[in-house]
């Protein structure tokens, strides 16, 4: 229908133009009549005229048109009009048609395009479909008779995508196809879960041979078969709990045979401190401290001086100890050394383990069921050695050490061990409460006759407290217990008591005081040691030094000069005119003053040996001496004012010392020290 309009328009478009040729043939014509017309003015010529009209006769359009008598113009006119109304007429037809065409042919493509992106769908989902059912002979090969290699954990990949895809795809699982595949892939995976189960069971028994690095092993061999593990994990559930089980008591058996024999090495090296005689307040005779007569002294007093111990605070993540190179060189340790070296030793192991864990079978949880068997064999040793610890600063040290260690294990993020660290502080802290309490119950409960020595040096007791508690108050810096505070208190009172008991022993009021001066004395000088962390018992102490000082003093200055000193403190210090009936007269001062100038000198000279032989610090015996002869010096100066009051008393001048005289001889005393 639209080829007959096309036509239709086609044959009037040719008709058109061919009436518009002969109108403009006729306009020709006559445009040239109107030009000869126009040149007849000059040169009128009509030759040929009649000849063109003779050829234009026949034809119908002039004919007609000169039958009429219409204008030339105005006839060509109405055919162009005429002629552009057909040529729009004709142009919206054909736009019409070739729009309608224009749609159809869209339809089409639609069609096709969408057939075609459906015909590329299908066969992207065939070509998936066939590539993850189709069992490959290639895999077929590797995984029954390769060995397990990088090729094979690739090949053991693909397998395991295979077996997902069956499993959890409604497509593949409902297909024909799988029918024919299924069976294969059942047998590949169970060729596979075989062979690599004995391939890490195999490699499993290489960690049960002797000398073997474990963590090497672990590192450059199993790491790189891991995803065994995942493959059983996610294909055969009950082999890998076989696996799981074989490595847990593998490493259970393994471990705790090397925990054992290194426990075993250790205690060769073990040096006894101290025993349940060794206290602070027992008799030195009866003390275990003299019993051990091939123990040299220096390990002796390590029982209550802290001395080097403290190094191995400093020295807490050095590695192990290697028993067979220290049995080699003779050498002993304390147990918080050995301690140290254990509990260093399982740290590394079980960070390396716990990683391993994590990594290898991705569970954290199988640490705990592989160290069961370490931690009794732990246990075991510590058990049957905290019983029998009677070494307080020790307790102490091994306290501070698992503090430490827990410290290093949460910078390391591996929270294995804090259950069993937290249970051997728990261990600790009462053993070393019941071992204190001890030695405060050897102070309280001390026998005076037995331990009195007729001695004003310091008593070994007194030095056992002083060394005993600087050590705990020096270690408690860093962990700041206030419970320990409080037990350092109790012990301070006990040892007050203790020492004010044995120094009444002493018949002489000053040799008690002397007594009680050198062992304060010593204590000050031994708790300074360890730095500014005396505190409150320091400070105590010092109040009693310069109390008993002041004491001695008094009492060294009345063996020498008590009638002076007693007329200065009695009737030196009255107003004259207060008491007119018993005024000071110079015959009452007179024998004073001669009796002073006739033996100051010698006097001083015996107290200074006194002093020397009294106090067994020289620096605090010259301290006391110095005071002492300053004290002299006040009670002259007041004598001598009071000789000036009275009336008379110039005529003792001549037998007056001058004060300058006392003051060189005290800056001569002063120069020794």
């Amino acid at each position: 229908m639209a080829d007959t309009a096309i036509d239709h328009v086609s044959h009037s478009y040719d008709e058109a133009n061919k009436a518009q040729k002969n109108v403009f043939d006729l306009e020709s014509f006559v445009g040239d009549l109107n030009v000869e017309e126009d040149a007849c003015s000059d040169d009128i010529s009509l030759e040929g005229l009649q000849q063109e009209l003779e050829e234009c006769k026949d034809d119908d359009v002039v004919a007609n048109i000169l039958s009429k008598g219409v204008k030339l113009r105005e006839y060509t006119k109405g055919v162009e009009n005429n002629l552009r109304q057909v040529e729009l007429d004709s142009i919206q037809a054909e736009i019409g048609s070739i729009s309608a065409d224009i749609k159809v042919l869209q339809e089409k493509s639609m069609d096709m395009g969408l057939k075609l992106k459906n015909r590329k769908v299908a066969e992207s989902k065939l070509a998936k479909f066939v590539e993850e059912i189709i069992v490959p002979p290639r895999m077929i090969d590797i995984i029954v008779d390769g060995e397990v290699n990088d090729e094979y954990l690739r090949t053991l990949e693909i397998l395991s995508k295979k077996l997902m895809v069956v499993e959890v795809d409604p497509v593949i699982k409902n297909s024909k196809a799988l029918k024919d595949v299924q069976p294969e892939l059942e047998k590949l995976r169970q060729k596979a879960v075989s062979k690599v189960f004995d391939f890490i069971v195999q490699k499993l028994h290489a960690l049960r041979k002797p000398k073997t690095n474990i963590q090497i092993l672990q590192q450059s061999v199993l790491l790189k078969y891991k995803y065994v593990i995942s493959f059983l994990k996610d294909h055969s559930k009950e082999v890998y709990n076989e696996v799981r089980t074989a490595y847990i008591d593998t490493m259970n058996k393994v471990l705790s045979a090397h925990f054992r024999a290194y426990i075993q090495a250790l205690e060769k090296l073990q040096l006894d401190i101290a025993t349940s005689s060794d206290l602070i307040g027992v008799e030195a005779r009866s003390s275990g401290l003299f019993l051990r007569g091939r123990e040299p002294l220096k390990n002796r007093s390590a029982v209550f001086a802290l001395g080097d111990r403290i190094k191995i605070l400093k020295e807490i993540d050095e590695p192990a100890l290697i028993p067979h190179i220290a049995e080699a060189s003779s050498m002993k340790y304390p147990y918080e050394v050995l301690f140290r070296s254990l509990h260093k030793l399982l740290m590394d192991t079980a960070t390396s383990e716990y990683k391993f864990c994590d990594v290898f079978f991705g569970e954290e949880s199988m640490f705990h069921e592989i160290f069961a068997g370490p931690f009794a064999v732990i246990d075991e040793h510590f058990n049957s050695i905290l019983p029998n610890s009677y070494d307080a600063i020790g307790l102490m040290l091994m306290i501070l050490i698992i503090h430490l260690h827990q410290l290093i294990m949460s910078r390391r993020r591996i929270p294995c061990l804090d259950s069993y660290l937290d249970k051997v502080n728990i261990a600790l802290w009462p053993r070393f409460k019941m071992v204190f309490d001890m030695h405060l119950s050897s102070l309280r409960n001390a026998n005076v006759k037995t331990l009195w020595e007729d001695d004003v040096h310091p008593h070994y007791v007194m030095r056992r407290y002083a060394e005993f508690t600087a050590s705990l108050m020096h270690l408690n810096v860093e962990y700041g217990e206030g419970q320990l505070d409080l037990n350092l208190e109790r012990l301070r009172m006990a040892i007050d008591d203790l020492l004010i008991k044995l120094a009444k022993t002493f018949a002489k009021s000053k040799s008690q005081t002397v007594f009680l001066i050198n062992n304060y004395d010593m204590t000050i000088s031994v708790l300074k040691e360890v730095g500014p962390e005396g505190g409150k018992i320091l400070v105590h102490f010092e109040d009693l030094l310069k109390s008993n000082t002041a004491l001695f003093v008094e009492e060294l200055l009345a063996e020498h000069f008590s009638e002076l000193i007693k007329f200065v403190k009695t009737r030196g210090s009255e107003d004259l005119s207060s008491n007119p009936d018993r005024p000071i007269t110079v015959a009452e001062i007179q024998p004073l003053v001669k009796d002073f100038a006739s033996r100051w000198k010698a006097a001083i000279e015996l107290m200074h040996k006194d002093v020397i032989t009294s106090f067994s610090n020289f620096l605090c015996g010259m301290e006391i001496l110095r005071a002492a002869l300053t004290q002299l010096l006040l009670y002259y100066t007041r004598l001598t004012d009071c000789i000036k009051r009275i009336v008379g008393g110039s005529a003792l001048n001549k037998d007056l010392v001058s004060i300058s005289s006392i003051m060189y001889e005290i800056r001569k005393f002063s120069r020794t020290f």
